[in-house]
């Protein structure tokens, strides 16, 4: 069996698993970013996977592929650089209803958190990103995103907050910046184990902010889970919009890499 048919396979099972519960369309990656970093000279393999189990089924520009029942499996390769900076690699696939396989472009970031002691409990940062998309999931083929970090975090709880600006590079569409902001608010409720919401918006063009009604908003809530040098993300949102997937469930793996 070639590589292209196993993943076709496994993909499913993966997100099942990883959810383990049973619909913008939902990006490749739907997570808030925090302090955390790689330790200089250590690699690290984060497992994004999303689901639309109620989504759009038309899209909303030629050559769109539509959300409805779309699955997303997305490996991060991570790199700490210096104990301030973090570099890493994306590369999305899609698995459409049908059952074929996409690859839909890559990314590549940088992540710079400011240093501060270990009793320091704010931290703060900023997350520079572009990539290379697939007319299948963005009418503008190359993309910047500027993603500030600024949060809090105590034995028991965990604050971060990015105010996203995206940036289409291409010539067929705008350029200017899109507000998409980003929140996460968890409580440690167990050894290992945490309880949040997550909320992530898209607003539109800075200064020309979208109608009410035309703007996404979605609400996760999340569970996290650190086992055996495991950590998983567990997740269910739903679209409060119109313009809003009604639902879409998400998971994030981070795998021991030694």
């Amino acid at each position: 069996m070639n590589c292209r048919a196993l993943l076709r396979r496994l993909a499913p099972a993966i997100c099942v698993a990883a959810v383990s519960s049973a619909a913008i369309a939902a990006p490749d990656e739907i997570q808030v970013y925090t302090e955390e970093l790689n330790d200089p000279g250590e690699f690290g393999v984060e497992l994004h996977v999303n689901y639309v189990p109620s989504g759009a089924k038309t899209p909303s520009y030629p050559g769109e592929m539509p959300s409805h029942h779309m699955l997303q499996v997305t490996p991060e390769f991570s790199y700490g650089l210096t104990k301030t900076l973090e570099a890493g690699l994306y590369v999305p696939v899609a698995i459409a209803p049908d059952g074929n396989l996409y690859q839909n472009g890559a990314r590549l970031r940088l992540k710079y958190i400011a240093p501060r002691g270990e009793d320091d409990a704010f931290f703060w940062g900023l997350n520079t990103e572009i990539g290379y998309f697939a007319r299948r999931v963005s009418e503008s083929y190359w993309a910047l995103e500027l993603r500030p970090i600024i949060g809090y975090r105590s034995r028991d709880w965990l604050f971060s907050l990015n105010p996203i600006l995206d940036v289409d590079l291409s010539n067929n569409v705008s350029r200017k910046p899109t507000f998409d902001p980003a929140l996460k608010v968890a409580r440690r409720v167990g050894e290992g184990i945490s309880l949040g919401l997550e909320y992530y918006g898209e607003y539109g063009p800075i200064g020309q902010f979208l109608p009410a009604g035309e703007r996404s908003h979605y609400l996760y809530a999340t569970a996290f889970f650190e086992m055996k040098g495991y950590d998983l993300s567990r997740d269910i949102g739903h679209g409060y919009s119109a313009a809003s997937d009604a639902g879409v469930v998400k998971a994030i793996v981070a795998l021991p890499f030694k």
